[in-house]
């Protein structure tokens, strides 16, 4: 049963997580990091992962295309195989399977760095020579995830795109202008503006989590290890509760719009 302590455990690491989030965006702000932190940072966050990321975006768009084609075919509807697969890695796969795989290349290393400088007293050093570790350790990671994750993103879903059309016009035989028409004709810029603040906010998500459950780890190595794998199961609930209101939120927010519009 969830009781009082516990309740007053989660509003306190609430507290310290938010406390942690202002740190680090007053101090990306205020006196941002060298440069050569956050190359570093943007290497390892972006560049690295963009072997994981092109092959989920890829076989994810081969297996959209796939069950589009056979779902709609018999129905006469095959010719919206491309629409289907542009929409769902646009506004929904995209973002939150990319999302998934930085957490798991990027995310779980990153906790686990942290926490053992935690543990080996590291930061404690720091913090002796009056270096803020938010600053020094947090911030260009948190700049590096916020920028490299809607690229990351955009990169998946071209892939996923180029994947559905190369399963549907060489082994589908559909016309390549089938696939490609729809897309120009039915995907809107409010799908793009979705796809973009969803795949940030997933991006602010990973790197503070990730970082405060490195910040705040104790017991050694063992430790370590259960930080990391908190980090990452926290991060991907997190990532699946905010897409729903992200979603829910912005649409409503678009249709409001729309409605006053006309």
């Amino acid at each position: 049963m969830w009781n009082l302590a516990e309740t007053f455990w989660f509003l306190n690491a609430l507290g310290e997580y938010s406390s942690l989030i202002a740190s680090v965006i007053s101090a990306s702000f205020r006196t941002p990091p060298k440069w050569r932190l956050i190359r570093d940072q943007l290497y390892q966050i972006g560049v690295l992962s963009l072997p994981v990321v092109s092959m989920t975006g890829f076989s994810t768009g081969l297996v959209l295309a796939t069950q589009s084609f056979f779902q709609l075919n018999d129905k006469g509807l095959a010719g919206a195989t491309g629409i289907l697969v542009a929409k769902s890695m646009v506004t929904e796969l995209g973002p939150v399977l990319t999302a998934f795989m930085i957490t798991g290349r990027v995310g779980a290393a990153m906790c686990a760095e942290l926490g053992t400088m935690r543990v080996t007293e590291q930061i404690d050093a720091l913090e002796t020579m009056s270096v803020d570790p938010n600053a020094y350790l947090v911030s260009p990671r948190f700049i590096a995830g916020t920028v490299m994750t809607p690229l990351l993103t955009i990169f998946s879903v071209m892939m996923g795109i180029i994947g559905g059309y190369l399963i549907a016009v060489n082994f589908f035989k559909m016309a390549p202008n089938s696939y490609y028409d729809p897309i120009k004709d039915y995907m809107h810029n409010f799908d793009f503006f979705i796809g973009l603040v969803k795949s940030f906010f997933f991006g602010v998500l990973i790197i503070t989590i990730c970082c405060f459950k490195g910040m705040n780890t104790s017991g050694g190595a063992e430790g370590v290890g259960r930080a990391t794998t908190n980090s990452v199961v926290i991060c991907y609930t997190a990532i699946l509760f905010s897409n729903f209101f992200i979603t829910m939120g912005l649409n409503l927010i678009h249709d409001q719009i729309v409605r006053y519009l006309l």
